[in-house]
This record gives structure tokens, sequence and C-alpha cells, in this order.
């Protein structure tokens, strides 16, 4: 599994200078508003994403790397007791993928996810809008 973040920017191409320098490594896909670098070392799946009302942290993430993994993300998502949003097959950040949400106790958002492929042509969305508040 891979920690994942996400953050909106205001620069993309002045954040993919600075974390390309950060990370050593340029972005494995770049589109007109969004990057993402697959980093091993941090193990980081790393994204930015302009156009967006506000900058900042938008949320974070648990990639699996399996159909077990993610199963095992459900069942913990589950009993966290936490506001949640079950599994979804959808298309969001140019990828096709099975994502659920968790709200943690901060407030923050939490996806787990699993891409099945990222080239889409089309941003789409998710229902992370939907998860409810504390």
């Amino acid at each position: 599994m891979k920690l994942h973040i996400s953050l909106k920017v205001a620069d993309l191409d002045q954040s993919i200078q600075f974390y390309s320098t950060l990370f050593a490594k340029s972005p494995d896909i770049v589109r007109e508003d969004y990057a993402k670098w697959d980093v091993d070392d941090p193990c980081v799946n790393f994204v930015v994403e302009s156009g967006r009302d506000e900058t900042g942290f938008d949320h974070l993430g648990i990639q699996a790397e399996n159909q077990q993994q993610l199963d095992d993300l459900m069942i913990r998502i589950r009993e966290s007791n936490r506001p949640q949003l079950d599994l979804e097959t959808t298309t969001c950040c140019y990828a096709k993928s099975d994502k659920a949400w968790v709200r943690g106790t901060a407030n923050e958002r939490w996806e787990a996810f699993l891409t099945h492929s990222h080239d889409s042509k089309e941003y789409g969305q998710d229902s992370a809008h939907l998860l409810p508040e504390k």
C-alpha cells in the first residue's frame, strides 16, 4: 500500500518544478490541471491540482495495490464508526478506480482506492463531496 496526499495549488507549473526537485523525479502523469508523482522513497502517491477555488491541503488516502488490500481497507473503514461513503467504481483524476471515503477525527477526508487505469481523457468526479461531516 502507498500513502496518498492531494494538494490544491495556484500555479501548476511552479508546483511541478518544486515537487520534481523535492522528489528528484518528474511527475508520472501531467495534465493541464493535474500532476501525479508515484514515488518509492518516500513511498507516496502525491498529487497537485490547479484550477480549484482554494489552495492547500485537499485530502489523504491509501492506495491499495490489489483487491485484497482494498477489501481489508474497507473492513477497517467500516469498523472505524466514522462518517463514510461505501465503495464505488468511479472516474476521478483521469483514472478509473474503485474507492471509498471516510472522515478522520480531525474532520479530514481519507480515500481508500484501487486504480485500474490512469488513461481517462476526462477528469471525472467521485462522490467525496457527499461525505458526511463529523
